[in-house]
């Protein structure tokens, strides 16, 4: 006889879906056991450049001022009114050659009434040099004492200091006189001359200036937290406004005072202009080259920045030759074109991730490509 069964049809699909999900979960068991990897994630391929130090200039870029070195500032030795001006802005002038003539008129009175005292003196001085031998005459003949020949003497010896004292006005008005004529103390270039005929000048007034082409000097002024690093020949580039060098040169002149108004040490360099590329009272930008440093380098694009703090990623090699991304806290330098200069954080083989790094977190999984 059949016995029949007591489960439904329902009780054995149930115990059908536990057995097979069973199965599953221990196939799952086994494959992880097998290959860690596949419990995470997958891997990502970046891309990755290995940090090397690269020779780094310490450098430090200023706002500085050229001056010439030859140039002469014409100011006039006398007071007066401008006649004439004998040159234009620009002109090349010879040594000796007339710039420009202060009203002598009442220096030439001055002189020519000098001249006419001395012609006055002069003419006493004879008479005086004629009464005087005249007594030595009578004296030798027994005629005057000895005290009239004294008193001769006197009078002739008097009239030679007067006509000394003359003669030397005469000169110094003479000088005075060529000063009003101010002419160019050396061969060069008119500069601006911003004064006009019929004004009035003074000794404290720049009628214009001399320059020579050549050699000028940068005026360098460098904070005083560097002034400990200024060391005299050091490099220093002239640059424009463009960074390109415009003249290479060197530390001449280091200043043992720091300016009270702007907390800074002047340093100068000469600068050779033989293309005439640069002018007196030009501003340009000048490069200090402090000195190297051996540091590594990191594309811009592989830094990112939090609350100040700069990073980085580096494929971390773990056991059995996978990698992982670690992200690196940085100390950074100068930025060098689109690289930035490590100072720390990173170390000589490190493998820097260079793509994809806004897709990464610390510790997952990547293959690195070079």
């Amino acid at each position: 006889m059949h016995r029949q069964s007591t489960f439904g049809p329902s009780v054995w699909n149930t115990l059908l879906l536990v057995i097979a999900a069973s199965a599953m979960n221990v196939a799952c068991s086994t494959n992880a056991a097998q290959n860690p990897q596949a419990a995470g994630p997958p891997a990502m391929p970046v891309k990755v450049i290995q940090a090397q130090p690269v020779s780094i200039r310490d450098v430090g870029e200023y706002v500085a001022t050229l001056k010439s070195r030859d140039s002469a500032v014409i100011m006039p030795q006398v007071e007066g009114q401008i006649t004439q001006i004998f040159v234009h802005s620009g002109d090349r002038v010879q040594a000796g050659a007339a710039l420009i003539e202060i009203d002598p008129l009442k220096q030439q009175a001055t002189v020519k009434s000098q001249e006419s005292a001395r012609a006055a003196q002069e003419a006493s001085l004879a008479l005086a040099k004629v009464q005087y031998d005249r007594a030595h005459s009578l004296f030798e003949a027994g005629v005057v004492s000895r005290q009239d020949l004294d008193q001769a003497k006197s009078t002739l010896d008097a009239a030679q200091a007067q006509m000394d004292s003359l003669d030397a006005q005469v000169s110094e008005q003479e000088v005075q006189l060529h000063y009003f004529k101010v002419v160019a103390p050396r061969s060069g270039i008119v500069g601006d001359i911003p004064v006009r005929v019929g004004d009035r000048v003074t000794t404290s007034t720049q009628l214009t200036t001399i320059d020579q082409p050549g050699s000028l000097e940068v005026y360098v002024y460098v904070p005083v937290e560097r002034s400990r690093q200024l060391r005299m020949d050091m490099p220093v580039q002239v640059l424009d406004s463009n960074g390109n060098v415009l003249a290479d040169s060197r530390v001449s002149f280091i200043s043992p005072q720091v300016d009270n108004s702007t907390q800074t040490v002047l340093v100068k360099a000469r600068v050779a202009n033989g293309n005439d590329v640069l002018r007196q009272s030009q501003f340009v930008r000048a490069r200090v080259i402090f000195g190297t440093h051996d540091n590594p380098e990191v594309p811009i694009l592989a830094v990112s920045r939090l609350a100040g703090q700069y990073f980085a990623f580096v494929a971390e090699p773990q056991n059995g030759g996978s990698f992982v991304a670690r992200q690196k806290p940085l100390k950074i330098g100068e930025t060098i074109g689109n690289n930035l200069e490590v100072q720390d954080g990173l170390k000589p083989g490190d493998k820097v991730i260079v793509s994809g790094t806004q897709f990464l977190l610390d510790g997952a999984p990547v293959i690195p490509l070079s």
